[in-house]
């Protein structure tokens, strides 16, 4: 077993028991997010989920990063031995919720932007999440990450484009903080034919370092009828982080 499937003290509740199914590791990745009126919300969830609130509001994230390692846990990398599907950008636009069922807290995905096309496919296959095909760039000079994503294939405009970098240290978020609200989740939802599903995921506690950010152009939100605030961003970065992922089950508490 990973020795990280051992450390589970930082989680709200324990971690499946049975087999996880995919593993990755995310790399450079910046995290801004903007608080909203849960009214503005609540409409764009699909039913089942309520927004998850902090100082009175939700919260929309934009988080570019680039992810490597990706593998199944009972044939590894092999499995993704095609070029573009171990190693590629992504972008995402989430959300924080809670289900209205079970009381589970965890993140929702408006959109992930991804620059392969077979892991585009795969994800929407196995994990029935709202992956798009995008056209991605990503270079990194003296500590500072050049981001540019632009969507594919698709009717509305979605584009993104920064500039950003850490400005360190590595400080972990404390419970209640907003930090660890906006970070340390460890379930998504994603709505398949009628249903409402979770899929549990684990991770060592954040890295988070203090972070800078010029974004130069950001469609992704407006892409899915959100509107941010005239505000700058509350930005951290994190370097890498390890991840796992069980495979999705109705909505429920644990699995």
């Amino acid at each position: 077993m990973p020795a990280i499937l051992t450390t589970t003290a930082h989680r709200p509740y324990p971690i499946p028991t049975r087999p996880w199914r995919l593993a990755q590791r995310w790399n450079d990745l910046l995290f801004a997010h903007w608080p909203i009126p849960s009214t503005d919300l609540a409409p764009l969830l699909p039913a089942g989920l309520e927004p998850d609130l902090y100082d009175g509001y939700a919260w929309i994230g934009v988080v570019p990063f680039w992810m490597d390692r990706v593998r199944t846990r009972f044939a590894g990398e092999a499995t993704f031995g095609v070029p573009t599907t171990n190693t590629f950008p992504e972008l995402n636009l989430r959300t924080y919720v809670r289900s209205r069922r079970t009381g589970l807290a965890g993140v929702f995905f408006f959109s992930l932007d991804c620059a392969s096309p077979l892991a585009v496919i795969g994800a929407r296959v196995l994990f029935h999440l709202p992956y798009f095909f995008a056209s991605m760039t990503r270079t990194t000079s003296q500590g500072q990450v050049d981001y540019a994503s632009r969507r594919l294939l698709t009717r509305t405009t979605a584009i993104f484009e920064a500039t950003y970098r850490s400005l360190g240290p590595v400080a972990l978020s404390q419970a209640g903080s907003l930090e660890a609200f906006l970070t340390e989740r460890y379930a998504l939802f994603t709505p398949h034919r009628g249903s409402l599903l979770a899929g549990h995921i684990h991770h060592l506690p954040w890295p988070l370092e203090p972070a800078e950010a010029e974004i130069r152009v950001n469609t992704i939100p407006a892409a899915h009828g959100i509107i941010l605030p005239p505000r700058p961003p509350i930005l951290h970065f994190a370097r890498s982080l390890e991840v796992f992922l069980w495979s999705l089950t109705p909505d429920a508490p644990t699995a």
